[in-house]
């Protein structure tokens, strides 16, 4: 049986009784009314019931009730106030919402419009309420000290986070594929003094080079052919909070050149615009790529790369912090059985000896996603065995040979890995009849990035020989 929601109270704070009464008499049944008859006696009913609304009389004997206002809202900047009054000096009713009233009601009193007014109070309370909950959640969940992993690449992480944090100054944030950049940016953000302003996330990978400047920056109308409105670029959405820029790499020379200008004046101009736009943000860089390596041969600008590497975080790869696999795997296995509230269910101690001996060319997201398909083939189960397990992370596999061989020396470890991730893009492109979208949200990564891993491990359409689709290497 459902439960019913307690009405919420209002408190009545007027010395005149027949107006209380009135009141009382429109209020009820659908909220709880508590009265005060003068500002003290109101103070106190406040201070002691903990009201949703206050309905207070501008004219209080001994007192003002603006002054009343103002020791409310000194106490609660969230319950709405509705000031009453019998005059309709506008000159009060500008101070009063000058001081922080919800709205201003004139004696007498239209019923409907009352009514109204209180309904619309408690509705944006509600809202307010809800925004602070679901803040503070996000804030919990980004929170540097959840980001899951004991190992010491792990602890040096936390402890810069903490240090840097609360700084404007620019982070470049380092690491393979599926680390987790991102939420490492994140950490940096809501453990800061903007954690209540904006985090906008933008993959420059993931944008063609025709469309990136105006995602960045934004455009006016009629800057070009398509842009039928302006548009607000991530920059002014991102103004007094923090802009990650994910994948910086990937920005052409046009874009690196019009970046360094913001990172240096604090200000750009709309593609189409005149005027400059001043901004206060915080930048939070990534890539996956050798930065240093691409200064060197041209492709990245000298000056930008020291503009944004002021703090390096080095995120390492999965493979280097063994004793977080575990820990990491239960983690992904207990946050699904909470959201699918299915009984729990742990992984058997072969299973987690598989996840050990694997090498997690995906890292941390490619974890996430092969504890997801355990958690979907061990429907039925009550823990997640090895046959629940893809089959590159079974002992029977190639995987196995692999791993003998690095550790009898007969591979290096760098060659492994390759192999590794040539084998389970293989696996992914099978399972999705070689749609190149498919496979890479199987493997949570975008596209471009799986063609980019396709190319540099030599996976073409000699591939897929054994295909019955004409081109498959092309779908999408």
């Amino acid at each position: 049986m459902d439960s019913i929601a307690p009405k919420k109270r209002v408190l009545l704070i007027d010395d005149e009784a027949r107006v209380r009464t009135s009141l009382k008499m429109v209020l009820e049944p659908a909220y709880e009314i508590l009265q005060a008859a003068d500002a003290q006696e109101g103070l106190e009913v406040f201070r002691k019931e903990g009201p949703d609304l206050v309905l207070l009389d501008v004219i209080l004997p001994g007192t003002d009730g603006l002054a009343v206002l103002k020791t409310l809202r000194s106490e609660s900047k969230m319950v709405p106030v509705i000031m009453l009054t019998g005059t309709k000096l506008v000159k009060t009713a500008v101070d009063a919402m000058k001081f922080g009233a919800a709205d201003y009601l004139s004696k007498p009193f239209d019923v409907d419009e009352l009514r109204l007014v209180v309904e619309r109070a408690l509705e944006s309370l509600e809202l307010q309420r809800e925004v602070k909950q679901l803040r503070s959640q996000v804030v919990q969940r980004y929170a540097f000290h959840n980001l899951i992993g004991k190992s010491q690449g792990m602890q040096e992480i936390y402890a810069k986070i903490e240090q840097v944090s609360d700084s404007r100054t620019t982070v470049l944030v380092t690491g393979e594929s599926g680390t987790g950049k991102e939420l490492v940016a994140k950490a940096l953000h809501y453990n800061s003094s903007r954690r209540d302003r904006p985090c906008i996330a933008l993959n420059c990978a993931a944008l063609p080079e025709t469309l990136i400047e105006s995602e960045l920056f934004g455009h006016e109308k009629g800057a070009f052919t398509d842009a039928t409105a302006r548009r607000t670029g991530q920059f002014e959405l991102a103004h007094t909070g923090t802009l990650f820029l994910d994948e910086i790499g990937d920005l052409s020379p046009v874009t690196q050149a019009k970046l360094l200008r913001v990172l240096q004046e604090r200000e750009f101009t709309r593609i189409g615009g005149s005027q400059p736009i001043k901004v206060d943000v915080r930048i939070v860089a990534a890539t996956n790529k050798n930065l240093d390596e691409l200064v060197r041969k041209g492709q990245f600008r000298e000056d930008l790369y020291y503009r944004i590497n002021v703090i390096a975080l080095y995120l390492p790869p999965l493979r280097e912090r063994g004793e977080d696999i575990s820990l990491l795997a239960k983690h992904f296995l207990a946050k699904r059985v909470e959201e699918e509230k299915r009984p729990r269910i742990e992984f058997s101690k072969d299973a987690l000896e598989s996840l050990a001996r694997y090498p997690w060319p995906g890292n941390v997201r490619e974890l996430e996603n092969i504890v997801e398909q355990a958690f979907i083939w061990s429907q039925q189960a009550t823990e997640i065995t090895p046959e629940h397990l893809p089959s590159i992370l079974k002992g029977d596999s190639r995987s196995s040979s692999l791993h003998d061989d690095t550790l009898a020396g007969r591979m290096s470890l760098e060659k492994a890995v390759m192999e590794f991730e040539r084998e389970i893009i293989l696996d992914a492109l099978k399972r999705t009849n070689y749609v190149q979208t498919h496979a890479a949200n199987l493997l949570g990564i975008s596209r471009r990035m799986l063609k980019y891993r396709m190319d540099t491990l030599g996976i073409g359409r000699s591939e897929h020989a054994a295909a019955q689709d004409p081109e498959p290497a092309v779908q999408e």
